[in-house]
Formats: structure tokens, C-alpha cells, sequence
């Protein structure tokens, strides 16, 4: 087994510079967690509402380590075919065609069946072979030779008897495969694995995971991640855009904004040449921050009061 090391996230501050320098804003709590993520092999296990840049996190940690991405998007009825591997039967099938001359010549002299069936099993073994073997998410991040980010994307959607399956891969990196053997890590991947909090995970996994809690960020770190994003937008529309989002999260929602929601609402008023956040491009606009018309309208019925946060400030 290679320990592979991740000299770009040889410390806390090198994570927090060179995640900043890739376009993430990153707290000193989710630098530390990347940090020891790496020094120790650990699967970070990211929570919080859907959003806050858990995917983006590990997308961004995949380009500052100059890994390829390896990204298992989790649903419900997902399993080991689409996760870890699976046999390609058409290959196989096409081969014993191509091969039936070659097995009749194999079973010649063969008096019973008994003995026809010893001779296949003797040569069955080809045909699963690794060049029949189609990996999946799981068993490429483990292949990669010089490492990889491996991202499980949205873990509580999938089902909780989908977990037992990953325990293997995150506590000990490697994939047990009956017809092949153990196939281990050529060199330990960076693992992230998401979830929106949509069910309880189990106590086996979150046992083999570093815990990282992602909440919507404070005024000051988001006004940090527009600026960032989005920096043609003038200072002082992007101080009042992100006070006025803050105010809505504080209403009974059906979905609060995240931030991708902040992002794009910022971009649209740039497209819009818009130099204040008034009423009516508030209005016009409040669709591409809110994403529920029962939330477009509850936030409709309080404009007055959220604009007038805005002066008061």
C-alpha cells in the first residue's frame, strides 16, 4: 500500500490559501477537518442544509491537489453494480461465441458430464477475469494510481442498507471481490461524503468519518465568498444583497436560500445592470432566490420590513 501525501494540504493555513486562491472561502473549523482528512487518511462525512458548498468543497480540493474527481451520485435503490463494479455479461457472452470451437476441442474426450463440467470449471475462471470486470465510482477512485478525491454525493438518499456496503472501502480502502480476491488502494483517495440531513446515518459509519457541519455562513464570510464569486458586482449592492438574504433565511420558509441561491440572485442582478436592491428589482427578481411560490409569497408579504433592514444598517 502507497501512503500517498498531499503536499498541498501540509497545513491548516496552506489549505485556507490555496482553497482561497481556488475560489472557496473556507473557515478555519473546514481548513482544519481538509487538513487532518489528509494527514490521518480519514473520510470526511460533510452535513448541513443543501447549498452551503459541501459538493463544492470536494470539487475544489480535487483541484488544488490536481487529483481527478471521482464522483458517486447517491439515490435511493443505489447498489453495488452502480457503485462498486459489475461483470460485463454481453463481453462474456460474445467471448464464449467466439470461443465455442475452442470448447469443443476443450470437452473433447470428455465421457460424462460429471467430467465436461470439471474441465469448464478448470477454464471458467477466464472469463472472470479482470479485462471482464467494469468498475464503478467506488473501485476507480481506488485505482487510481497517483490518488484521487473520491466525492459520495448526497450519502442520506441513498438507502441505509447501501452504508454496509461503503464500510469496507472507507475504513480500510479496498474492495472485496469473490471471483478476483481483495483489491486494495494503489494509493489512498481523499474522501468526502455529503449529506443534506434528510435521515440519521448510522453510528458504523459515522464511527469511520471525521465530521465536518456546514451551516449557512455568517454575514461577514458571505459577503467574503460574492466578493469572491461575483466581484464585478458594486461593494455596496453586495453588502445590502447579502443582509437582505440573511433577513429572509429568519422567515418561516419552506426552503431558505442557500448560498448557491445568493450567487446566482447577485449574478442576475449584475446581468440586470441593477445599482440598488429597491423594491421593484427585488420583486422582479425574488424568484431566483426563493424556489417555493409559498416562500415568494410569504417573503412578499414582509418587503417593507426586510427593506427596511437595510436602511436601518
Amino acid at each position: 500500500m502507497v501512503c500517498h501525501h498531499y503536499p498541498q494540504l501540509d497545513s491548516v493555513e496552506a489549505v485556507k490559501e490555496r482553497f482561497n486562491t481556488a475560489g472557496y472561502i473556507c473557515t478555519q473549523q473546514i481548513a482544519t477537518v481538509v487538513y487532518l482528512a489528509s494527514a490521518l487518511n480519514k473520510p470526511v462525512l460533510i452535513e448541513g442544509p443543501p447549498g452551503v458548498g459541501k459538493t463544492e468543497l470536494a470539487k475544489t480540493c480535487a483541484a488544488v491537489v490536481a487529483k481527478p474527481l471521482v464522483r458517486l451520485q447517491c439515490y435511493e435503490g443505489l447498489d453495488e453494480a452502480k457503485a462498486l463494479y459489475e461483470w460485463k455479461y454481453g463481453k462474456q457472452l460474445l467471448y464464449t461465441q467466439i470461443l465455442k470451437e475452442r470448447l469443443g476441442l476443450l470437452l473433447e474426450g470428455a465421457d460424462t458430464l460429471q467430467a465436461s463440467l470439471a474441465r469448464l470449471h478448470a477454464s471458467g475462471d477466464a472469463f472472470y477475469a479482470r479485462e471482464f470486470l467494469e468498475p464503478r465510482p467506488l473501485l476507480k477512485a481506488l485505482e487510481q494510481p497517483d490518488g484521487a478525491v473520491l466525492l459520495i454525493d448526497e450519502i442520506d438518499k441513498s438507502d441505509a442498507e447501501f452504508e454496509s456496503l461503503l464500510l469496507e472501502v472507507l475504513s480500510d480502502f479496498q474492495l472485496s471481490i469473490p471471483e478476483l480476491g481483495t483489491v486494495s488502494a494503489q494509493s489512498k483517495p481523499l474522501v468526502f461524503l455529503t449529506s443534506n440531513d434528510t435521515r440519521e446515518l448510522s453510528d458504523a459509519l459515522k464511527r469511520r468519518c471525521l465530521h465536518l457541519h456546514i451551516d449557512f455562513p455568517s454575514i461577514d464570510l458571505e459577503r467574503q465568498i460574492l466578493a469572491q464569486r461575483v466581484p464585478d458586482l458594486q461593494q455596496t449592492l453586495t453588502d445590502k444583497l447579502v443582509r437582505f438574504v440573511h433577513s429572509i433565511r429568519g422567515l418561516d420558509l419552506k426552503k431558505a436560500p442557500a448560498v448557491s441561491e445568493t450567487l446566482d440572485w447577485a449574478r442576475s442582478l449584475l446581468l440586470l445592470h441593477a445599482t440598488d436592491l429597491d423594491e421593484n428589482t427585488v420583486r422582479q427578481t425574488l424568484n431566483v432566490l426563493l424556489k417555493y411560490e409559498e416562500d415568494i409569497q410569504t417573503a412578499d408579504s414582509q418587503m417593507n420590513a426586510l427593506l427596511r433592514t437595510l436602511e436601518s444598517a
